[in-house]
């Protein structure tokens, strides 16, 4: 199913209702059954919300990172894991965009826009994990192109992805640190799926493992051989973390207005002590953690839409990389904490209950998961590299970033080293 021309000139705001109406009739079969939420996708596809971030040129709506964030959010608040793969999704046309040869922009690009193309993310690898920065598995050289063989323990939504962005070592000779991103269409690949799939949560996801084997043409190596790094650092990491922030607030927002609606509903609100000080108390702090996190993610979504401007931040700098690292580690955490903190507000009978109204035990069970993606522990990590490196302490939306043409008055030697130490912890 692709987008219909006359659905797509309908506003977005109610394309993306349609979609998560989509999504919520079908959130509590999918969290049952551990499946892909394939209706929510057809929907996706077709109101046009797979190629929101094309640009016109490729018939693309040419939308900006906000409004992607305002989508991811919408959905989520009805059905985490229909949120979460449109916005796993997003991160890799955000790639092709960036990173895209002008032969498969072309080509590949005007597919995406008609909703043709679902892009599943290939970074995982046996032996490294989820470690973003190296690739094991080489590119073979053939005649006219490169052999593509890639086995990933892990890959979201396998069983429909029309297409796959797969990191590999650019070549048999080269070093793990040297990657490339390659396009690999499902149509070229032979697939072979196996494992199973049965989490705690965020089941809907469905990431089973996956042998991918391809020919792929030389333009293809999305963003250049060994060009993997600096697409990495944007927009896939910022549009990655600032899509799952985005997604994670929307579900523990809908699921703190589910309770708000609840407790103020007069034949309810005998049940809860709602004029205790404590219990008020308690619901404040909740509504805090939630606060604290959407500012932040306003906060990067502003210095995120700057990059590439005069006087912005370059996407290398050590304040904004903090800061894209740090909103992915307080929405995971803020999130969980407040539903977690709703679940204890409403104890046994209303909190704890699967068949509870708002439906606090699957949503508690999907946020447990954010702090594993891409774990928290490892960007942690990272950012106290980054620290030492803003000397400055730009905080987020309290300073104007330095001005990226400004020589930096260490030495090229320290500065190099300094940044391949903090890439490495990544």
């Amino acid at each position: 199913m692709t987008a219909d021309t006359t659905v797509t000139k309908s506003p977005l705001s109610a394309r993306v209702e349609q979609v998560a109406a989509v999504a919520a009739a079908q959130a509590r079969t999918v969290d049952e059954r551990a499946e892909f939420p394939f209706h929510s996708l057809a929907a996706m596809r077709e109101h046009g919300l797979l190629g929101l971030l094309v640009p016109e040129r490729f018939a693309g709506p040419g939308a900006d990172l906000r409004t992607v964030a305002a989508v991811a959010s919408t959905i989520s608040g009805r059905c985490l894991s229909s949120g979460l793969v449109f916005a796993m999704h997003t991160q890799q046309v955000a790639a092709l965009v960036a990173g895209a040869s002008p032969a498969l922009a072309d080509r590949l690009l005007p597919r995406v826009a008609r909703g043709e193309v679902y892009l599943a993310s290939v970074t995982s690898e046996r032996g490294k994990g989820g470690h973003l920065l190296s690739a094991g598995q080489a590119l073979q050289p053939v005649p006219g192109g490169y052999c593509v063989e890639r086995d990933a323990p892990i890959v979201t939504g396998v069983r429909c992805a029309d297409g796959f962005l797969a990191t590999m070592r650019t070549g048999p000779n080269a070093p793990e640190s040297s990657v490339t991103l390659v396009w690999v269409d499902r149509a070229d690949a032979q697939v072979e799926i196996s494992g199973t799939w049965d989490p705690m949560g965020m089941r809907g996801t469905e990431s089973l493992a996956a042998r991918i084997v391809a020919e792929v043409p030389a333009d293809h190596l999305v963003g250049g051989p060994g060009g993997f790094r600096s697409l990495a650092l944007h927009p896939m990491v910022t549009v990655g973390h600032v899509g799952w922030a985005a997604c994670w607030l929307g579900a523990a927002g809908q699921a703190f207005g589910g309770v708000v609606a609840m407790l103020r509903a007069p034949a309810r609100r005998r049940e809860f002590e709602v004029g205790e000080a404590h219990f008020r108390a308690r619901l404040a702090r909740i509504r805090l953690l939630l606060d604290t996190a959407s500012a932040l993610l306003s906060t990067v979504l502003d210095e995120v839409a700057l990059i590439g401007t005069p006087g912005g931040p370059d996407p290398d700098d050590p304040a904004l990389q903090l800061h894209v690292n740090g909103l992915k580690v307080v929405a995971a955490e803020n999130s969980f904490a407040a539903v977690n903190g709703l679940v204890e507000l409403l104890g046994l009978r209303h909190g704890y209950q699967r068949a509870a109204d708002p439906p606090l035990e699957r949503v508690f069970r999907d946020l447990r998961s954010a702090s594993l993606n891409y774990a928290d522990d490892r960007l942690l990590q990272a950012n106290g590299w980054l620290a030492v490196l803003d000397r400055e302490v730009h905080l987020a939306g309290a300073t104007t970033f330095p001005d990226p043409r400004t020589p930096d008055p260490r030495t090229p030697e320290s500065w190099t080293t300094e940044r391949r130490i903090a890439g490495e912890q990544r």
